[in-house]
């Protein structure tokens, strides 16, 4: 329904298709539904709070709530109603944002607990000449902690003639004391086919012709929001000049045409990378942001692999011709890794774009990674291949894999990750793991602890020692027991050992004095110049480096390597306990 009171100029189709009455109110069934029955039972709740994203219609259904508890009928008789008469002083008055007893209050401007002070003390008086007396406090998380403090008691027990609604795009930061004392409603977003309906009417009622793709393209836009829908079309309508074509909104929104994208994500999934650097860079020279490309083939991997879930989606009344054909065939020729494969790099070079100081190098540097990618074969098809054609024997490793640094903390059961470098044909980090162990199995790499603490008393080894001031959480000194004590010589009752570079001065003394307290027996720790053992954590470094020599040279690790040139091993693990050795 347009606004009638437009004659001091041109008002804008997102002002003067303000929905006035519930039913004119789109996407929100469940809202409308709810408010109907409450005003026709007359359990109207004295406090309200709208939540939803912007455009959806918040301060609209605010205002229609305050027409419909002050309407009073074309004969002045009437009572609160679902339908207001639209006819009415309030009910114009309301529409005209003029009414006496309906305040308005944009809380981002005024969010200090003076302004709410003002507020509560005209709470006090009845309304001037309405029924109710309505304060509609719009982004009402935006107050301050004093203001919504200052609230609280009123909102609770406001007067019989008084409703608060509040509305907010942030409901979490409303606070739960607020939210405890309202009514919540949340407003969905609309959905791309009513926005599309919504936006022919009006094309329809303005007079104005325009393609049924150039409705979907907006629509899209809109992203769930009538009012930047509406705020789109006003501008596609004045660029147009009555008759608006797909191209024409596409050239104003800075997107691709949709037929250049199906191009541009077939050439980058088949490997053509110099066809879709091309095409990339033509799409560019006609204005389209970098940003936008990538956010399109996105959309389109979504889209295809929901087509690939559920084929029946693919016949939809809105989905064009063009995609119908290509995306089916599309759908149908990619497999599900390949996708998902894409998804993933497409979301994570999106945000490499954005934060890179130039996007279209950026963006031409992900469609680069994605075409090398759809060379590699998914890994299970590899596996696969693998297991029936039998291990490929390759040359043994020429050089002994990089010992890992020495870890800054105790080191868990498992070795600590190495940076995988990147592979030739994607510049993608590979892990290779061991599925098949060498034909000799090995323990795991020994933690600090290898076993669960010795009781006091029965401590017959350094490992013990160490055990123990784990179990008396003394980190600290359990560390430097690890990384640098050189052990000479271990007896119950005596350790001596040569400290390391990083040892503290009194280590000896402060061992020795906890020992004789947990153990209740003198202990004599002493210090030695002799060079004494490695350091448990130089022997678990030895021990990790043979484990991941040992990996490199094994057939199947040989095999992936020859596959992908460049793959490291990163992680060696062992057999579970009770499965066969091979």
């Amino acid at each position: 329904m347009s606004d009638s009171s437009n004659s001091t100029g041109y008002r804008v189709l997102a002002r003067k298709y303000r929905p006035r009455g519930f039913d004119e109110l789109i996407g929100q069934e469940a809202l409308v539904r709810t408010l109907s029955n409450a005003i026709e039972a007359g359990r109207v709740a004295h406090a309200f709070v709208l939540t939803g994203v912007r455009g959806v219609g918040k301060t609209t259904t605010a205002r229609i709530i305050a027409r419909a508890l002050n309407c009073v009928g074309a004969d002045g008789n009437g009572g609160p109603t679902i339908d207001p008469c639209g006819v009415c002083e309030h009910c114009t008055s309301i529409a005209e944002d003029r009414h006496v007893d309906v305040i308005e209050m944009d809380a981002a401007s005024r969010t200090g607990i003076d302004d709410i002070r003002e507020l509560i003390e005209g709470v006090r008086y009845k309304p001037v000449s309405a029924r109710y007396k309505v304060y509609i406090i719009d982004e009402v998380h935006m107050l301050s902690r004093q203001a919504f403090n200052g609230l609280l008691k009123t909102l609770e027990e406001p007067p019989d003639h008084v409703i608060f609604v509040f509305a907010t795009t942030e409901i979490r930061k409303v606070p739960v004391t607020v939210l405890s004392r309202c009514q919540r409603f949340d407003l969905r977003r609309i959905d791309q086919d009513q926005l599309a309906d919504h936006f022919r009417s009006v094309a329809a009622k303005e007079s104005v012709e325009i393609e049924e793709e150039a409705v979907e393209i907006v629509a899209r836009a809109a992203d769930g929001s009538v009012r930047d829908g509406l705020s789109l079309l006003d501008q596609a309508i004045a660029l147009s000049g009555g008759s608006v074509s797909a191209q024409q909104v596409r050239d104003m929104l800075g997107l691709a045409n949709r037929g250049a994208v199906f191009d541009l994500f077939h050439a980058v999934v088949s490997g053509e990378i110099a066809t879709a650097l091309e095409q990339f860079r033509a799409m560019y020279r006609d204005g389209v942001d970098p940003i936008v490309v990538l956010q399109d083939l996105l959309e389109l991997t979504h889209w295809l692999t929901r087509v690939k879930i559920a084929p029946d989606l693919i016949k939809e009344p809105g989905v064009p011709e063009e995609e119908r054909v290509r995306g089916g065939k599309m759908a149908q020729d990619l497999t599900m890794p390949v996708l998902t494969r894409c998804w993933q790099m497409l979301l994570k070079g999106l945000g490499e774009a954005q934060m890179a100081p130039v996007p279209l190098a950026a963006g031409e540097m992900v469609l680069v990674r994605l075409a090398y990618a759809a060379d590699l074969p998914p890994p299970g098809d590899l596996v696969r291949q693998l297991q029936e054609k039998g291990p490929v024997q390759g040359p043994a490793p020429s050089t002994p894999p990089p010992s890992a640094p020495p870890p800054s903390e105790p080191p868990s059961s498992e070795p600590p990750p190495m940076a995988p470098p990147p592979t030739q044909a994607s510049g993608a980090s590979m892990a290779v793991e061991q599925e098949q162990p060498a034909p000799e199995p090995h323990m795991e790499v020994a933690p600090i602890v290898e076993a669960v603490a010795q009781p006091v008393g029965e401590i017959r080894s350094f490992q013990d020692v160490v055990a123990l001031f784990e179990e008396k959480r003394e980190g600290i000194l359990m560390t430097h027991l690890y990384k640098d004590v050189h052990l000479v010589h271990f007896a119950p009752g005596r350790i001596e050992f040569r400290p390391g570079e990083h040892a503290p001065r009194d280590l000896a003394n402060r061992i020795g004095r906890l020992l004789s307290d947990w153990t209740q027996d003198r202990w004599i720790v002493s210090v030695s110049d002799a060079d004494g053992e490695p350091s448990l954590a130089e022997l678990a470094q030895a021990e990790e480096n043979q484990r991941f020599s040992e990996a490199e040279q094994h057939p199947l690790v040989n095999a992936v390597k020859e596959v992908f040139p460049g793959a490291k091993v990163t992680k060696v693990t062992d057999r579970e306990s009770g499965q066969p050795d091979e």
